[in-house]
């Protein structure tokens, strides 16, 4: 009875039903929904205006809530000890025990605009009047790195997205034209596809941020960032359309249509393409670790997101100082951040294709 309901599944239930029951894709998906819901909702589990520095906290330690204060008595509001920067030399700051500061959920606190359409001021946490949350620290400024870890995950985390959108159309319309047409049109593309692809992409990603304008507002530099890895990584995805069009036109649904009429639009479009879309999903779940990578080069480089706005990349700028990230090590956090996110990208890619493999059963 088993064998015979698996054989009443569809193919894609089939490759769903592998996806569900592979851990390790699961704890993946799980991580990036967790890390998208908190970047879709940046400001809002913000602590402190990402942008806002304050050089009275110039690397403040990581202070985390408690219910116990030091003579073990609990409290139903958690709570924050005060800090007090004992050494300016060092920068070294020990708590003020007889000053706790209780925490508030749902809070008022600094303005942001929620999407960029709705004026809030609600925020999950802050801290009462006076005293200081960072659970992450501060950066060289005083700014929290918690607050600026989030808002910079809207841009780290969604270059990955947009990107892929460029580089899924362009790497299906040039491979799948090259293949569906062959002759000189593959020829030509091919060898342009070729000559992409023979330039180092770091190389390439700096020579093309080189001619455009140095100084550009923040919204300029992150959709020109968009576009520039969007055109360098649909190359190679080119060539993989290209080999599976080849494949697929010569199939019995794709000869029957050129028999009845039908366009080579239509053709291209209805039979062929729909064929790829199995491979186009795992591919680009398996790239996008490489846009996100790619803007984290760019904004480490200083080419990329500039100051005082954040992301992960220009954030790990900082640790680049030996005696910041000894003395300070709470900076890396952006690298932290950074290599779940990866992780978690291919854990979900190897799963979806291992499930989706059609020479699985």
């Amino acid at each position: 009875m088993a064998g015979e309901a698996r054989k009443s599944l569809s193919p894609f239930q089939l490759s769903l039903r592998r996806l569900l029951a592979n851990p390790t894709a699961m704890t993946g998906l799980l991580i990036l929904l967790v890390l998208y819901f908190l970047a879709l909702f940046s400001s809002f589990f913000s602590l402190a205006d990402p942008v806002k520095s304050n050089l009275d906290s110039s690397y403040h330690p990581p202070n985390w809530f408690h219910f116990f204060d030091e003579e073990g008595q609990f409290h139903w509001r958690p709570f924050v000890y005060g800090m007090e920067c004992v050494d300016l030399d060092y920068l070294k700051y020990e708590p003020v025990l007889e000053k706790k500061y209780p925490l508030r959920f749902f809070a008022e606190g600094y303005p942001y605009r929620l999407w960029g359409l709705f004026e809030c001021t609600r925020h999950f946490i802050q801290v009462e009047t006076g005293g200081e949350f960072h659970p992450l620290g501060c950066d060289s400024l005083g700014r929290d790195v918690w607050s600026r870890l989030l808002s910079g995950s809207r841009v780290s985390l969604s270059v990955g997205l947009l990107g892929i959108l460029i580089t899924l159309t362009l790497g299906t319309l040039m491979g799948g034209i090259a293949g569906y047409f062959g002759g000189w049109t593959d020829v030509l593309l091919m060898r342009y596809v070729e000559l992409i692809l023979s330039i180092p992409g770091l190389y390439l990603i700096l020579a093309l941020r080189a001619v455009f304008p140095q100084h550009l507002n923040s919204v300029q530099v992150y959709l020109l960032i968009v576009v520039i890895l969007g055109f360098i990584f649909w190359a190679g995805l080119s060539r993989v359309i290209r080999g599976m069009v080849l494949s697929l036109r010569e199939r019995e649904h794709v000869l029957a249509a050129r028999a009845i009429g039908a366009s080579h639009l239509r053709i291209l479009v209805r039979h062929i393409l729909p064929g790829t879309f199995t491979y186009l999903i795992v591919a680009g779940t398996i790239m996008v670790p490489s846009y996100i990578l790619g803007e984290v080069s760019l904004s480490f480089l200083g080419v990329g997101i500039e100051e005082p706005q954040a992301s992960w990349g220009l954030m790990l700028k900082e640790a680049q100082d030996v005696q910041v990230l000894d003395d300070f090590r709470w900076i890396l956090s952006s690298g932290v951040a950074i290599f779940i996110t990866v992780f978690a990208f291919n854990f979900l890619g190897d799963g979806l294709r291992d499930a989706f493999d059609p020479r699985k059963d």
